[in-house]
């Protein structure tokens, strides 16, 4: 029989609730003792395993996740209300890491359309990109005159890529970001061929954008006023889609090796079964694309504050290590320069799930990276050279996050979510894994991958990460995820903005 209470680790005085439990009901341990609920405890939440004095350190992973700000008495629910943030909190020593798979004893492939540059496409869109707001209307006309199937026979579709930026802004930074992540998209191997369109006058020029650009005849560009206004330009760059879908419809799938997976990591709308389920089983998942020589893209930095030193203690070289303690510093800064701080987090939806203080939430993020070696560490929208696991410093903002992760090459997406994120994103596609079977039913046409079943206690990590796996090929071989059968995935490619806007 399930117990009741999920102790993650022997360390932890507090659990995790299976199920809902109800107020002065006795409940039984994993070492069978009782303890009786001096509360109602939600599923998800945190209840105290034994007396905690005021101003303890509360454990849960075994690592420190917050102090508690009066005495909590054993079987009391434990959040917002008593236990809260501290700078001052030890660091727990780190287990053993569980040793990623060892080399498979057969190789995992995939069918991916394979681009000149012999990087692999999981999709075969035709990407419209705008340099500059004032284009996205063009943009998105364009793309509208090919929504009907079938219209570019061998083509998935064509998708819009547009933005508030581009212009009122300066060279630097912001500047640099944007023309990186653009540059991104359009190099993409999910983008068969991709047409880069100006109003002619703004910063962001596209002579610029496309400097060093070897795109080849992939990439063509007009402007809106070269062509003489929005209607010839809609029209010629209606022209110039056909003429790119003669070829890119020409292009057919072929069995390449899970290596050329790259896969973005994310996850949103977390709860209190994030660290428990979705994210290990992603973490186990990665861990088996690792061992094939595939590559795993973990974000989202201010999301790992606090659990960082789980990820340097297995970093390949000193130097990886102190480029992601270096971006932390570097968040650090830009959080008090903008009056804020980095354990705002978690969100409101976070909370009413289960997770109170930024280092629990943390905690959690990082087992979507499993047990693999950390191999590097990049910047937004840098293209990420695997294999391996590699680290992109993002925002933890999800669709500024993935931007970032598609911009460096991610070819799928796997997003784990208690709460029910229901993320689509164009041109790659993604996968939605929920952390408990009550949200996987709930929002059925939402959810990919079920990974509640750990909850539950009929699968394990393992289980569930070897089917994750699986799943992950037939995606990239072709299979639609939800979001894709919907028509999800238009609207969110969102660069992160730095620098001045004037």
């Amino acid at each position: 029989m399930l117990q009741p209470l999920i102790q993650l680790h022997p360390r932890d005085n507090v659990a995790v609730a299976r199920v809902a439990l109800a107020a002065d009901g006795d409940v039984q341990q994993a070492d069978g003792a009782l303890l009786r609920m001096r509360a109602a405890i939600a599923a998800g939440h945190k209840v105290a395993l034994r007396s905690i004095a005021a101003g303890d350190v509360v454990l849960k992973y075994g690592q420190p996740i917050g102090v508690a700000n009066q005495a909590i008495a054993a079987g009391e629910h434990v959040h917002v209300h008593n236990l809260e943030m501290s700078t001052t909190l030890p660091t727990q020593a780190v287990d053993a890491a569980t040793s990623a798979a060892s080399g498979p004893q057969e190789a995992a492939r995939f069918e991916g359309y394979v681009r000149a540059d012999g990087r692999v496409g999981t999709r075969n869109y035709i990407g419209v990109l705008s340099s500059v707001n004032c284009s996205a209307t063009v943009c998105k006309a364009i793309a509208r005159a090919f929504e009907a199937p079938g219209m570019l026979p061998g083509v998935d579709g064509v998708v819009a890529i547009t933005h508030g930026s581009g212009c009122g802004m300066s060279d630097g930074e912001g500047l640099t970001l944007l023309r990186r992540t653009l540059r991104g998209y359009a190099l993409h191997p999910n983008f068969a061929a991709v047409l880069v369109i100006g109003l002619g006058c703004e910063v962001n020029q596209v002579g610029a954008l496309l400097d060093g650009l070897d795109g080849g005849a992939r990439v063509r560009s007009l402007s809106i006023q070269g062509e003489g206004g929005t209607r010839e330009a809609i029209a010629q760059g209606q022209a110039l889609v056909r003429e790119l879908a003669a070829e890119a419809g020409q292009a057919r799938r072929s069995a390449v090796p899970a290596s050329r997976l790259v896969v973005g990591l994310q996850c949103g709308g977390s709860d209190g079964y994030s660290g428990i389920s979705a994210n290990p089983a992603l973490g186990a998942a990665v861990d088996l694309l690792v061992s094939h020589g595939g590559t795993a893209i973990l974000s989202e930095t201010p999301e790992i504050y606090g659990a960082e030193h789980l990820l340097t203690a297995r970093a390949a070289t000193p130097e990886v290590a102190e480029r992601l303690l270096a971006r932390l510093r570097w968040w650090e800064t830009y959080a008090a320069r903008n009056g804020a701080e980095l354990d705002n987090n978690p969100s409101p939806g976070n909370k009413a799930g289960g997770i109170t203080t930024i280092l629990e939430k943390s905690l959690g993020a990082v087992a979507k990276g499993g047990s693999s070696t950390l191999t590097d560490v990049v910047e937004y929208a840098q293209p990420v050279r695997g294999p391996g696991l590699v680290f992109m410093d993002t925002p933890g903002y999800d669709p500024v996050s993935a931007t970032g992760q598609v911009a460096g090459g991610a070819n799928l997406i796997c997003f784990t979510t208690g709460r029910g994120s229901t993320y689509g994103c164009k041109p790659t596609p993604s996968l939605k894994l929920a952390t408990n079977t009550r949200l996987f039913e709930r929002m059925a046409l939402d959810m990919d991958f079920n990974a509640g079943g750990i909850v539950d206690g009929t699968q394990t990590v393992a289980e569930a990460g070897a089917a994750l796996f699986r799943l992950m090929l037939e995606t990239a071989s072709g299979r639609p995820t939800l979001s894709e059968q919907h028509g999800l995935g238009d609207n969110e490619f969102v660069p992160w903005q730095l620098g001045a806007v004037m």
